[in-house]
């Protein structure tokens, strides 16, 4: 390895070293549970099956007539009504033959009735009603057309948004088994570092790591303890990461991974724990580095502000959400058509903010022209990541796999 840390021999592709963390993914923490209002964003930790199907009973789709289509001629004709069946009423008694019933969206169908007309197409008079010719079975929604009783409905692992919520409640759930959310220590490395609202001395710039990764975590729904700043000494390091393993689930860090001088988190990991993967084929982001900390996992993100965003997005999501319980964790790019040219090729992945605009009537993927590892500006901008693979070139109009930002946060 070069002393200046360009040289890009070695470098773990990252399908690689995503899989490698999935495969060291901790056991799962304990479950709890929650109200339904309190749900959103949590894994659920045990499987549901329809305790009653869905719909529970026939009932009308819209607002009109209910009756038994053979009571009715092809071309329609008058029927005497019976009643009027509104949304909570019960519907014990038997249609009488050669009625017609009112009936109101989502009403029981009464026994013997197997139809329902929209009220747009009835006339009304008196005690009466004209209805047009009818095909059986229209407009009523079946018992158990949705849901039959005893079906799967949502498996454990799934990430509850609010129409999982929703189908819970619809199922008279009141409170939801799921995982605790798992705890983060958070610590950002760097004697350089202040925070907002101090002021700058020479050389020192303000710690935007520290809010972007907390807000990353807290989108996916962890439970995030914010450290103070890591001094830039093995010694300080080495205690600062003992103390945090000893209190949470697992340990993020930003900075402090390369190969400068000053860059004392990696020998720290090691006289703690293990060092399992450092320096990843990935543009920004290469010195990602993940081991263990007295048994608890850690993974150190880049200090390039968009590097250790992209590389908690891209990397580290995946891991944390299949220890939070989540089954289904790698996002799902997009094809779509680049309006752009990349003729560099590079054995680094490549990340490229990104997002959609309207070129010559097309939506395509545009590149914001700044894309440096510090820049957080360009990743404001994007609404997403735009994957160039290793080796590759590519032309304006070729497809281009893109991530929404979308699909990465929440």
């Amino acid at each position: 390895m070069s002393a200046s840390g360009c040289d890009t021999s070695g470098l773990k592709p990252v399908d690689e070293a995503i899989a490698e963390l999935l495969a060291r993914v901790p056991a799962l923490p304990p479950v709890e549970h929650v109200t339904l209002s309190d749900a959103l964003g949590r894994v659920l930790a045990e499987s549901l099956d329809a305790p009653f199907p869905v719909p529970a009973w026939d009932n009308s789709a819209m607002d009109g007539y209910a009756l038994r289509a053979a009571d009715l001629s092809a071309d329609g004709g008058w029927l005497p009504l019976a009643g009027r069946i509104a949304a909570g009423d019960a519907a014990d008694q038997q249609l009488p033959a050669g009625h017609a019933v009112r009936i109101f969206t989502g009403a029981p169908l009464p026994p013997g009735a197997d139809t329902v007309v929209a009220q747009e197409d009835c006339q009304v008079e008196a005690d009466r009603v004209h209805l047009p010719g009818v095909t059986p079975g229209a407009h009523v929604r079946r018992q158990g057309e949705e849901v039959k009783a005893g079906e799967a409905v949502l498996q454990a692992g799934k990430r509850l948004r609010p129409q999982e919520i929703g189908l819970l409640a619809s199922f008279g759930v009141a409170r939801v088994a799921v995982y605790r959310r798992l705890r983060i220590g958070l610590l950002s490395s760097g004697n350089e570092l202040r925070e907002p609202g101090e002021a700058l001395a020479p050389g020192q710039i303000y710690n935007s790591n520290r809010y972007c990764l907390l807000s990353v975590l807290r989108s996916l729904g962890m439970e995030v303890h914010d450290y103070e700043i890591l001094v830039d000494e093995l010694a300080a390091s080495r205690d600062a990461l003992a103390l945090a393993a000893s209190e949470w689930d697992m340990l993020i860090t930003s900075g402090g991974v390369s190969v400068g001088e000053e860059d004392h988190l990696k020998q720290a990991i090691r006289e703690l724990g293990e060092l399992h993967m450092w320096r990843l084929a990935i543009q920004p982001g290469k010195p990602l580095a993940f081991g263990e900390v007295n048994g608890k996992p850690w993974i150190g993100l880049p200090g390039n502000p968009a590097a250790a965003l992209i590389t908690s997005l891209v990397v580290a999501r995946p891991f944390l959400l299949s220890a939070q319980g989540c089954t289904e964790v790698l996002p799902k790019p997009l094809r779509l058509t680049a309006g752009f040219a990349w003729r560099k090729p590079n054995n680094r992945r490549q990340y490229l903010r990104a997002r959609l605009e309207q070129v010559d009537g097309e939506m395509r993927v545009c590149l914001h022209p700044r894309q440096g590892s510090a820049m957080l500006t360009s990743a404001s901008w994007a609404e997403g990541l735009a994957i160039v693979e290793r080796n590759r070139t590519l032309e304006a109009g070729e497809v281009v796999e893109y991530l929404p930002f979308s699909e990465l946060l929440g």
